[in-house]
């Protein structure tokens, strides 16, 4: 993947587990997916929550995506959390999730004419969700098709063909960890977009397909505890090994830190 340095300096990088994301806030991500639009480069924004902290840890190809994307937002909690525990000095506008922010960026894309292709969700939900963001920005340029496809062969070349007649500014593409980060890999070359922008299930939890849990859950960091008691039998996993692993690991590493500080300064006297 080619990168777009467009800005990026502005931003401080966190690295946790030798996987980096950076302090950004909402509308600092806003404006750059737009601007990044308004060039001809390819540009990829990244987002790192748990899972993918743990997917980076366990799948150097994983790891590599993120690392070589050209801006990675948080998009999780835990990580944040994490990042706190370390000291890198964020706070909680570094951390977001796109279902609070779609709108806004679907108003900036109509207000500065850039197109809007959503790939994601089941039959359906991209339908939903373009007639919802319709009605905030109704002259916005989007266009959709369900992510319910299968990712080689004939159905995804009539996909691949269908993004590049719509020739989008931006992409999304939401087919969940790590499947949608493997996709835009394996396509990135082919396909005629400008921003690839991978946001997981954010078209289900926007058109309400799938239940988030209640704002105050969400606004505190517990919205993986509703999912969880939600989508029981898919989730637990997810969280009751992935949360309390990311942290374990988290703790290893800095410990390994500290004790080869320990050891430098011990040879030295």
């Amino acid at each position: 993947m080619s990168t777009n340095n467009i800005c990026i300096n502005q931003f401080d990088e966190v690295e946790l587990l030798g996987t980096k994301f950076h302090k950004v806030s909402v509308q600092e991500l806003i404006n750059f997916i737009v601007s990044s639009a308004s060039i001809d480069k390819k540009t990829v924004v990244g987002n790192v929550n748990v899972r993918a902290m743990n997917f980076a840890c366990e799948m150097p190809w994983y790891k590599d995506f993120i690392n070589r994307s050209d801006l990675v937002f948080c998009d999780g909690f835990g990580v944040l959390l994490g990042a706190k525990m370390c000291g890198c000095g964020v706070n909680s506008e570094h951390r977001m999730t796109c279902p609070d922010y779609i709108e806004n960026l679907a108003s900036a894309c109509e207000r500065e004419n850039i197109s809007l292709y959503l790939l994601a969700g089941k039959p359906g939900v991209v339908d939903q969700a373009i007639n919802k963001l319709q009605i905030i920005a109704p002259n916005l340029k989007v266009k959709g098709h369900h992510g319910y496809f299968h990712k080689s062969g004939i159905e995804n070349e009539y996909v691949v063909n269908e993004i590049n007649q719509f020739k989008p500014d931006v992409l999304y593409v939401g087919f969940g960890m790590p499947l949608q980060e493997r996709w835009i890999i394996d396509n990135f070359d082919r396909i005629n977009a400008k921003v690839f922008l991978p946001l997981g299930a954010c078209l289900d939890f926007y058109t309400g397909a799938v239940y988030r849990g209640p704002r105050w859950m969400t606004n505190r960091g517990l919205e993986w505890l509703s999912r969880m008691f939600t989508e029981p039998k898919r989730l637990w996993q997810r969280y009751v090994v992935g949360n309390p692993l990311f942290f374990y690991r988290l703790l290893k590493e800095r410990f390994v830190k500290i004790f080869k500080k320990g050891g430098k300064a011990s040879s030295i006297y």
